[in-house]
């Protein structure tokens, strides 16, 4: 990921990353809000209370705080 203070550019691994995992296409996010929302997307697509999806919201956790560093 390449970021200049908020504006953030994710790098094709990382786009393809998140989009194997969710099946959502990241489309264009510019800022750590468009990451956030991006987020809030994929787990309201992917509702409920099993244990795969508990999983799946766990992988995306995840997989946004290595790419946050946070």
């Amino acid at each position: 990921m390449l970021r200049t203070g908020n504006q953030l550019r994710l790098t094709r691994p990382e786009r393809t990353r998140l989009a194997r995992i969710t099946a959502i296409e990241p489309g264009s996010i510019r800022s750590v809000a468009d990451l956030q929302a991006y987020v809030r997307r994929c787990k309201a697509h992917y509702w409920g209370h099993s244990d795969d999806t508990r999983f799946l919201h766990w992988l995306i956790e995840r997989e946004v705080q290595s790419l946050t560093g946070r």
